[in-house]
């Protein structure tokens, strides 16, 4: 059996540099792995099986373990199959890569359980096939992210804080959330200048850096999702940001007790929230 965890993420910062013509986006993002997690395990079968606890996640050919399994099995020639059994805890449409994760989760799974010697690192960047986000949730590693998310340099960083996520009963569906997007009227945060606090342990600093320019477009989409922000950052988080294309928010402190302060306002508002830390 191959069991992987597949681990959610947050962007410290997303920058969009502005659409490519093959229509993605260039981007420069500063990701970092969480310790909430989804959980697969996999083993060797007669025939292809996938399954969940989750009842909203598909089981079908459109679900990115199913895609990335097809990528693995293109590219070696592979014959096996298998049955993968999902533990899903990571929230769907939140921004936090939970089906990105589990894809890298399942390309982690079949480099092992076939034993490919390619290394990891290079499959890693091919996988990028796949979807933007799985080169980054094959490595699970704080890493700078830049192209459309397969160029990774890792950054060895030694800043320490707990964060508070915050997912409201609203998804924000990623296509959207990049067509709404007006470049010139959207934050830019300065990515080189986050990743020197990361390495430099300025916290405070940090905190008044993070950025993301798909905010932009979220906040239009569900005024839920600002206001939450909002609330977070005015009730004591050091810093409060949307992951991703949203719809998750995450506050950052270095006091367990502020957070699950916070925890508590945002179930209040009828939110679903995770209290974690960065891996």
């Amino acid at each position: 059996m191959g069991t992987q965890q597949a681990l959610a993420k947050v962007n410290l910062a997303l920058d969009i540099l502005g659409a490519r013509p093959d229509g993605y986006h260039e981007l420069r993002m500063i990701m970092m792995p969480l310790r909430l997690h989804d959980t697969l395990d996999v083993v060797c079968s007669s025939r292809d099986i996938l399954e969940s606890d989750c009842p909203d996640m598909p089981c079908d050919e459109s679900n990115l373990i199913m895609r990335a399994l097809a990528f693995m099995r293109e590219r070696y020639g592979l014959k096996e199959h298998f049955h993968i059994r999902v533990e899903k805890r990571i929230p769907m449409q939140a921004g936090l890569a939970g089906g990105s994760a589990d894809a890298g989760a399942m390309i982690r799974a079949v480099h092992a359980l076939c034993a490919i010697s390619e290394p990891l690192e290079q499959v890693a960047e091919a996988a990028k096939c796949v979807g933007a986000d799985v080169p980054y949730c094959v490595m699970n590693r704080c890493a700078r992210v830049e192209g459309i998310g397969e160029k990774l340099t890792f950054l060895q960083d030694h800043c320490d804080f707990q964060l508070l996520l915050v997912k409201p009963p609203c998804g924000i569906p990623t296509g959207k959330a990049y067509q709404l997007l007006d470049l010139q009227q959207a934050e830019h945060p300065d990515i080189d200048l986050v990743e020197r606090c990361l390495l430099a342990d300025d916290y405070e600093t940090l905190c008044r850096s993070l950025g993301n320019t798909l905010e932009y477009s979220a906040f239009q989409m569900e005024p839920q999702i600002r206001e939450i922000r909002a609330m977070l950052a005015e009730e004591g988080a050091d810093a409060a940001l949307m992951s991703g294309s949203g719809s998750a928010v995450f506050a950052l402190s270095r006091d367990i007790a502020v957070l699950e302060r916070l925890r508590q306002k945002a179930e209040a508002l009828g939110c679903d929230s995770w209290l974690t830390q960065r891996c």
